[in-house]
């Protein structure tokens, strides 16, 4: 089972009602020397309870034999999960750890973290022990959420793959109604969020918030589907079409992007998902 101490925790942190990121006024840019965390706060931890806190864990996965393309499990790493653990540890009064880690699903320390995520999936497989690893986690409370990918062919090689995880569960669309896109942003629509080279706007002040896709599918529309347990949890968040880890990730590269995508859509919908995840 995923550790008692985390549900407790989902359920007594409260969020800081209200709080808009654009509100805040800030804004971080990476600066001086590159060391290992690039520029990113560090801040303490109380040490009385050095395990009470939320850390950030990437699933670390060695596939590369899908259908649909893709990059790679370390796609964006380390500055999006040390810019997204910075702005839970600001923004929120959930203890946040400085320090996110990476996993393999196989790793037995998986059972200690109630989220995971996993990035660029258009290409991955899982091995067998990897299907009953995530399996057990989910179905035990854990909760996973998948990142940046884009087109039809890329969506099938996940789902074929989620779909070996849980053969009599299928991905549903998750409504905007839904309280993932409410518990502490009130989001107008599904935030689409592309790579910083993709983001572009127009003469008349129009934005474009996709990528292409490989197979040439379209790609316009932010896709936000679920697997979930017997109870209707969400154990899998898959936001498909769109790229919330780059969000995180270059907020300090380009004033523009960093307030139209990491401001009004990365940063909310991702707070929004940990919620969800650590309250459920």
């Amino acid at each position: 089972m995923i550790t008692r101490r985390f549900l407790l925790i989902g359920v007594l942190f409260v969020f800081v009602a209200g709080a808009a990121v654009a509100q805040r006024g800030w804004r971080w840019r990476h600066s001086g020397p590159h060391t290992e965390r690039n520029g990113v706060p560090d801040w303490e931890v109380d040490p009385n309870f050095p395990g009470d806190l939320f850390t950030f864990v990437r699933i670390k996965y060695d596939s590369y034999g899908g259908r649909g393309g893709g990059g790679g499990w370390a796609t964006d790493y380390r500055d999006s999960d040390l810019n997204f653990s910075l702005r839970l540890q600001q923004l929120t009064s959930l203890k946040v750890n400085p320090e996110p880690i990476v996993l393999e699903l196989t790793d037995d320390r998986l059972f200690d973290y109630p989220f995971i995520y996993i990035i660029e999936p258009g290409s991955l497989v899982f091995s067998q022990a990897e299907v009953a690893a995530l399996r057990q986690y989910c179905l035990n409370g854990g909760f996973l959420m998948v990142d940046d990918f884009w087109g039809d062919s890329q969506y099938e090689n996940m789902r074929r793959e989620l779909k070996r995880v849980f053969p009599d569960r299928d991905p549903v669309e998750v409504p905007l109604s839904h309280e993932i896109f409410h518990n502490v942003y009130d989001l107008k629509e599904k935030p689409q969020v592309p790579a910083i080279n993709a983001a572009r706007r127009g003469m008349a002040g129009e934005v474009g918030s996709y990528e292409w896709a490989s197979d040439g599918s379209d790609t316009s529309t932010p896709h936000y589907r679920a697997i979930n347990d017997d109870e209707g949890r969400i154990m899998v968040f898959i936001c498909h079409n769109t790229d919330l880890g780059d969000g995180w990730e270059r907020e300090g590269e380009n004033q523009w992007y960093f307030e139209e995508f990491s401001v009004k859509k990365a940063y909310p919908m991702g707070i929004n998902i940990v919620t969800y995840a650590m309250t459920h």
